[in-house]
């Protein structure tokens, strides 16, 4: 009976001690992850619209394309998802180009265009299989969302939608829920550090009611009841070629530059809703950072921060580095003679222990060769060398105690 006691608190003992591990793994999980540093800017552009009369869904996505591109964001960090091609309709009376205005200076749909989802590509399973990466061995890296725990993600949608829903090519729609559901998943998976959800449709805000994972912003172009316009028609196209919230989102956008410090807030607050026709409506419960502080570069632009120092390398200057690499030349060439000594004396059949050894006193000896004949002498100087680059000494500590309580353990029950 008392040894079925001791196993008891044995098993007690190690749970407690498992648990102690879980929790000091998770603290210091959540704390690397609160203080990761910014590394990459990605943007996924979805227009969700097809049908000719909603020009403006593909004019308002492909702006946002040229936006963020001239900002800074590479190609291969955007996904753009545009579900029909009205470049190619047979209505467009300017053949393989889209217009974002009636002046049709701007070519949106150019040379430089790399179109990621189109057509009937573009549906709810293949948005949020994007966001969460669950993906297909065979879809390739470039339709892929290949974030990490430091990226900043915009996330940029437009087309017509109601009381929590967006609706995917008039068939299907994306509900809040579906939404919501993947950004926690995106997050839990480490794969963004800070999230922007700007959405331009009708009753945008309600979209973002079910959201509740930590670092994400999110901004609509109205509140729920109130619809989102078009900005103005073009009579030869015969449509209308952007919306509202769009036009002045862009309209901000144009007088800024990659290196251009205007906030988050700046953007905000520069909708007019007499201009919009709307409550532009932005969420910021979930977001912890001060919005007058944040660049909108952060999420619309890619402007890594780079540090200037004096030398190429911080920790050495020209001289400095100069002077090691002739030591080390120097070092070089006394061992070759040391080496050629022995050799010599070898082949003669002299014996000079002093030249085939490093003294004692040679403390920049670069070869060993007792350590070399002598593998015990190999095997402590490894290990010694794996142990000072250590960086986090305490967690081994913690592991090695961890393996070895269940070896007690059961020494114990076997020595009874």
């Amino acid at each position: 009976m008392g040894t079925l006691m001791n196993f008891i608190a044995i098993l007690a003992l190690l749970s407690s001690c498992a648990y102690l591990q879980c929790a000091l793994a998770y603290s210091s999980t959540a704390s690397s992850t609160s203080t990761t540093m910014h590394t990459n800017n990605w943007a996924v552009l979805v227009c969700t619209s097809r049908f000719w009369f909603n020009y403006r869904h593909m004019a308002n996505t492909l702006s946002l394309y040229r936006t963020v591109k001239r900002l800074g964001i590479p190609d291969e960090r955007i996904i753009l998802m545009l579900a029909d091609d009205m470049a190619c309709n047979a209505r467009n009376k300017y053949p393989a180009q889209v217009f974002n205005n009636e002046n049709h200076k701007l070519n949106l749909y150019g040379d430089n265009v790399e179109v990621d989802y189109r057509g009937y590509e573009v549906t709810v399973e293949n948005f949020l299989r994007v966001l969460t990466g669950r993906h297909e061995n065979a879809v390739p890296r470039s339709k892929r969302l290949l974030s990490d725990e430091g990226s900043h993600i915009l996330l940029y949608m437009t087309g017509h939608g109601g009381d929590e829903f967006l609706k995917f090519q008039d068939s299907e729609e994306l509900q809040s829920h579906d939404l919501a559901d993947a950004v926690k998943q995106m997050k839990e998976k480490g794969r963004f550090k800070e999230l922007l959800i700007m959405v331009d449709t009708c009753q945008a805000a309600t979209l973002f009611s079910q959201l509740q994972s930590p670092g994400v912003l999110a901004i609509g172009s109205s509140m729920k009841g109130e619809n989102s316009y078009s900005h103005h028609l073009d009579a030869d196209v015969g449509v209308s070629v952007v919306d509202r919230f769009t036009y002045y989102t862009l309209a901000f956008f144009e007088r800024l530059n990659m290196y251009d410090n205007s906030s988050l807030s700046s953007l905000f607050h520069s909708y007019n809703p007499n201009l919009l026709m709307s409550t532009a409506y932005y969420r910021t419960d979930l977001y912890k950072r001060q919005l007058d502080e944040v660049p909108v570069t952060n999420f619309f632009g890619s402007v890594m921060e780079t540090i200037h120092t004096d030398s190429a390398y911080k920790a050495f200057s020209s001289k400095t580095l100069k002077d090691s690499v002739r030591m080390t030349l120097d070092q070089f060439i006394d061992l070759e003679k040391q080496r050629k000594l022995a050799s010599d004396s070898k082949e003669f059949g002299v014996s000079d222990t002093k030249d085939q050894t490093c003294t004692a006193q040679d403390q920049n000896c670069l070869w060993d060769t007792k350590d070399l004949k002598c593998p015990i002498q190999r095997t402590w100087r490894t290990l010694q060398a794996k142990l000072e680059g250590l960086d986090n000494v305490d967690s081994l500590v913690n592991y090695g105690l961890a393996i070895m309580l269940p070896l007690v353990a059961v020494a114990t029950v076997l020595s009874r």
